[in-house]
């Protein structure tokens, strides 16, 4: 870490505080500090590295509001997510581990920021900040929560009953199933989940599979017939079955309404 400052980083500094910037592009220094490209290019490579302003992306910078005293410095999770996908244009909601621990169902605390988003796939790292992006479909955003933080930011989550739907819709990524399903009985249980917003968000949001999986879990837990049947008319005319817990073998009660195998262990009926 850089802990003293050169003339041209007290300058820099001086200068982002006084226009009130929490962003810089190269090229934006230039005229300002009178410097050349190769001189810019230069002194924001040593601030990254320093640890004293956060690289988005090549050619654009995160600066803190205040130099941290003796110490680096990065930028929290909102700031860095929505930084670099407004830089793009694009949209966010926080999803996954991060939603599954704000609303309670899951007690681990993730490591990194998973967010689903309409612009950009894989990982990236911002400061110390380490973000899984996964890249859907624009329409495949939508039924969020959006939280003021202390910074006056706002962070856009998955809402509540949304998150419970991903949990079985990305139970591969996520490794959610038979987890899931315990979930959505306690919320339901708990009156935090309608039954008919989950049917609308699974109908908007999930696929067939996810679809059949939600109804056989509904049915089980009698919601009213009416609820069952929207599900019901969503889906084709099939003879095929699915698992209802996929990394289980394919053995077991078959509910064939939903063309679903009941292979759930005794130890995962467990609430």
């Amino acid at each position: 870490m850089k802990r003293s400052l050169g003339p041209q980083e007290s300058l820099f500094f001086a200068l982002m505080q006084m226009r009130g910037q929490r962003t810089v592009r190269t090229g934006e220094l230039i005229g300002p500090m009178g410097i050349t490209s190769q001189q810019e290019e230069e002194l924001l490579r040593r601030l990254a590295r320093g640890r004293l302003i956060a690289r988005v992306r090549r050619g654009l910078y995160l600066i803190p509001s205040r130099l941290p005293l003796g110490g680096s410095w990065s930028p929290d999770e909102v700031l860095a997510l929505n930084t670099l996908i407004e830089d793009r244009g694009g949209r966010y909601q926080i999803c996954g581990p991060n939603a599954f621990n704000r609303y309670g169902f899951d007690d681990q605390i993730p490591t990194r920021v998973y967010a689903y988003n309409d612009r950009i796939s894989g990982d990236r790292t911002i400061g110390s900040i380490s973000l899984t992006l996964i890249k859907v479909a624009t329409e495949r955003l939508g039924a969020v929560e959006e939280v003021p933080t202390s910074e006056n930011i706002v962070a856009v989550y998955s809402s509540r009953t949304r998150a419970l739907i991903d949990a079985v819709y990305d139970w591969s990524r996520f490794n959610t199933l038979p987890r899931a399903y315990k979930w959505i009985r306690r919320e339901l249980a708990a009156k935090r989940v309608k039954p008919c917003e989950l049917v609308t968000l699974t109908l908007q949001y999930g696929d067939i599979g996810t679809i059949r999986r939600i109804a056989a879990l509904l049915e089980i837990e009698g919601v009213e017939a009416s609820s069952l049947r929207k599900l019901e008319a969503a889906l084709p005319s099939s003879s095929s079955m699915i698992p209802w817990i996929p990394t289980q073998p394919k053995r077991g009660t078959v509910n064939s309404r939903w063309g679903v195998v009941l292979n759930e262990r005794v130890e995962d009926r467990a609430t």
